[in-house]
Formats: structure tokens, C-alpha cells, sequence
């Protein structure tokens, strides 16, 4: 039912070696893309070519993962569309698993996460550590079962915009579950298959100790609201 009226939002800062694979993978499975070029050095529009299924905005200056998700959340809501996938632009997410989070989706308001398998090659223990440390905490905010909080490979409703959220980076992603949960709407989980580069290829703009204290900065910061503030937003 989504899959025809779908757009795909990737926000990508930096990501030259890898951006116009993953916009081809999109468009070759069939998806309306958005890309939200979020200060890139190198300007996406120089690096891939006019196309009717995609579009290209740009923030001259780099405001983080979390606003460019926005954008084009506030882009997809323009165009008269109440959902979108978001997917990032490093190669780890491949367009053909989009169809196993639509085919999850069977109620208003729902994000659907892609967890991802990683029982493959070249996945760090740092990684697989942070995401439990990451879920245990999502757990205990959202009050619901989450086993991949920190995969930015999902489905939003565009009713996020309504939500009264602070931050603008990777912490962003978090605090848009605990939000979207505060509200009585449902998280929902789809194991799906990722592709995770090897040291040699992999670029990251996640800083393993700054962006991993943000984001416990976030569960530190709404604790106290936890429960008085989620009974205002019912």
C-alpha cells in the first residue's frame, strides 16, 4: 500500500565515495528519493546527475543527522505524503530491504525500525556493545521492546514534526523514539540484512565518545519527565 506513494530521505554530510551508489540502489528498486545534502564539502548535485525521482536539498552549513531528516520529513509533508523511509548514505543500508519495513507497517503513526543483523563480517564489538547499551536505555524510556535504537534505517510518519524535540545531531534519533512514544504511538522492529564495509572503507561521523554521550545526555535529561510529562502528551 506505501510502497507506490513512498518516498526515500537520506541525509548525508561527507559521503562522496558512496552517495550515488546508494542513490541508484534507491531508484533502481523502484523508490522517489530525497537527499538532503546536510554542508557537504563536495555538493551532491556535483556528484549526481539530474533525475525525475530524485530530489536534492542543501544546507550550505552543517546542522546536523537530525535536522536534515527533518528537512526532508518537512519536504515529503509538502509533496502531500504522510510517511517516509529514512536510510543512510554510507552503503551500510540496501534499498531491497525497504520492502520488509513497508510489508510491517498496519496501523496510523507507527515508526518501523530496521534492526540489523549483525551476525556478519567486519562488525565491530564497539558497535554491538553500544547498541546494547543503547537499546537497554530505549527500552526503559519508550517503555517498549527495541532491539536496534541506534539503526537510522526506518520508517517515519511525518506527525514527528509535531513533536517538541531538542537536539539535531545523531542524538536526534533517539530522542525522536522516546518522543513519538510519549505520545502513545507505536515502535516497531523488522530484522533486516546490512552491508558493513571493512576498517579500510568504512567512514563514519559518528564520534564513538561525544555522540555516545549525547545520546545518554538525552535519557539523563528526560528522566525526571519520564512520567509526569508523558501523561500531557496522551
Amino acid at each position: 500500500m506505501l510502497q507506490d506513494k513512498i518516498f526515500v530521505v537520506i541525509p548525508t554530510y561527507n559521503n562522496p565515495k558512496t552517495i550515488v551508489n546508494v542513490a541508484n540502489d534507491v531508484i533502481k528498486n523502484g523508490y522517489k528519493l530525497i537527499i538532503v545534502d546536510d554542508g557537504s564539502t563536495i555538493k551532491v548535485t556535483d556528484l549526481i546527475e539530474s533525475h525525475p525521482d530524485i530530489i536534492i536539498l542543501r544546507h550550505e552549513i552543517n546542522q546536523g543527522k537530525g535536522q536534515a531528516i527533518l528537512t526532508g520529513a518537512k519536504k515529503v509533508k509538502e509533496l502531500g505524503h504522510d510517511y517516509f523511509i529514512s536510510l543512510d548514505g554510507d552503503g551500510q543500508h540496501l534499498a531491497s530491504q525497504i520492502e520488509k519495513i513497508l510489508s510491517a507497517h498496519d496501523g496510523k503513526d507507527q515508526i518501523i525500525i530496521g534492526a540489523r543483523n549483525f551476525d556478519i563480517d567486519n562488525v565491530p564489538n564497539g558497535s554491538k556493545f553500544g547498541r546494547w547499551f543503547s537499546n537497554f536505555w530505549a527500552c526503559w524510556d519508550t517503555e517498549q521492546e527495541i532491539k536496534d535504537s541506534l539503526s537510522g534505517f526506518r520508517l517515519y510518519p511525518t506527525s514527528i514534526l509535531d513533536l517538541n524535540i531538542k537536539t539535531l545531531r545523531f542524538d536526534w534519533e533517539m530522542e525522536v523514539l522516546v518522543k513519538h512514544s510519549w505520545k502513545g504511538r507505536l515502535i516497531k522492529e523488522v530484522i533486516i540484512e546490512c552491508y558493513y564495509p571493512t576498517p579500510e572503507e568504512r567512514v563514519s561521523h559518528f564520534k564513538k565518545f561525544w555522540d555516545t554521550a549525547a545520546i545518554v545526555m538525552v535519557h539523563i535529561r528526560l528522566l525526571p519527565f519520564k512520567f509526569l510529562l508523558k501523561k500531557r502528551y496522551k
